[in-house]
């Protein structure tokens, strides 16, 4: 009877650990995760867009840091905590310059979000100078 109360009692306070670090905790809806450029002229020089996302959880959501697959795609982001409700962005620029062809790249957004890394996808066709 003794063990039963004890087991009792552990599995009381798991739950309630549980949920009481899940109970403030931000959370990230991204509008969308992949972008297409398309068909675009090497002469641009870059293309960018940036990726809107809503906090909707409880908390305020920072971006600890964003990281692309390559030179060639540089990210920039909202340095400051995103409030729940509020909305924030990561902007994605990639180089045309020299790199005639097709391409997909992988940008990773770590935030203090339980347990989740964001991926986002560029892609599109750089075409030739004519």
């Amino acid at each position: 009877m003794k063990k039963l109360g004890v087991f009792l009692m552990m599995a009381i306070f798991s739950v309630s650990f549980a949920v009481a670090q899940t109970a403030e905790a931000p959370k990230a809806e991204f509008k969308e995760k992949t972008h297409n450029f398309g068909k675009i002229a090497e002469e641009l020089g870059k293309a960018s867009f940036s990726f809107e996302f809503t906090n909707t959880g409880n908390a305020p959501l920072i971006i600890n840091s964003v990281r692309a697959t390559c030179g060639c795609t540089t990210p920039s982001y909202s340095k400051e905590p995103v409030l729940p409700g509020k909305k924030g962005e990561v902007t994605v620029a990639y180089s045309t310059t020299g790199r005639v062809g097709a391409f997909d790249k992988t940008i990773t957004v770590f935030t203090n979000v339980p347990d989740t890394t964001f991926r986002l996808n560029i892609k599109g066709e750089v075409l030739p100078r004519k």
